[in-house]
């Protein structure tokens, strides 16, 4: 299994495992921060991603960069990638073969990067993610836990370029995706701050307990000591009065 995007990249090779490799210019496999605490999946590669080999490169990758920053994103902070990897003809839905064939590299970098937090992007991500068929419209707005994972359905930003009555929609859900990063924030500070406390404590109970070993060791050393002087006392009377010593003398 690999154990880094840049391993799976490798695994996926010059892929073949469906007839879209027979159709696109080049595979887009995802571009961002490994370590992203917000991930966003979308649907496939549109044509200006085919080409740039690079997800969201287009007019809805720009109209998205102007969303990130009401969420206080930028496009570095995050990590970026597809249901499929390569373009369907004509930007056409992606075919229920072409994703059960894509789907295990989508999980393979959902499990590298360790996101806090997914957005989906439009319907096939949302499915996908949520397993379910409930549509975009009736699911976003709504932050779903599944797994470790906060997930936020959200239109596609292509949705908005061609409908723009979307548009306060979707810039309402990337509000709501800063205030739960926000949140997200708080809790892993405070999360933080509680194991900090958690490892201070245990280390004055180690200090403490090895004090008293300390001094039980350091008492017991003494009571040795008294032994070993009644010993030489009795072994001195005993040759005083000509007597035997009694050996293992218990004080």
């Amino acid at each position: 299994m690999p154990k880094s995007l840049e391993e799976l990249r490798q695994e996926i090779g010059d892929c073949r495992r469906c007839a879209l490799c027979e159709t696109r210019t080049t595979l887009v496999f995802g571009v961002g921060n490994p370590e992203a605490t917000v991930m966003f999946i979308g649907e496939a590669p549109g044509r200006q991603e085919d080409l740039g080999a690079e997800p969201f490169i287009g007019a809805a990758g720009q109209y998205l960069n102007e969303l990130l920053a009401l969420a206080g994103l930028t496009r570095p902070e995050i990590y970026i990638a597809n249901v499929l990897k390569c373009r369907p003809p004509e930007n056409r839905d992606p075919s229920p073969v072409e994703i059960e064939a894509c789907s295990p590299f989508l999980r393979e970098q959902v499990r590298c990067i360790g996101p806090q937090i997914i957005v989906t992007l439009g319907n096939f991500a949302t499915h996908f993610i949520l397993r379910t068929d409930r549509g975009i419209s009736g699911l976003r707005g709504q932050i779903h836990i599944t797994g470790a994972f906060s997930v936020l359905p959200i239109f596609h930003p292509a949705a908005a370029i061609y409908d723009r009555s979307k548009r306060p929609v979707m810039e309402d859900d990337f509000r709501l995706l800063g205030r739960l990063i926000e949140t997200r924030r708080a809790e892993y500070a405070q999360k933080a701050g509680q194991e900090q406390q958690a490892g201070q404590e245990q280390q004055a109970g180690q200090e403490q307990q090895a004090g008293q070993e300390q001094q039980a060791g350091q008492a017991k050393s003494g009571q040795a000591q008294a032994v070993a002087g009644t010993r030489a006392e009795a072994g001195a009377e005993a040759e005083a009065d000509d007597r035997p010593v009694q050996e293992g003398l218990d004080i």
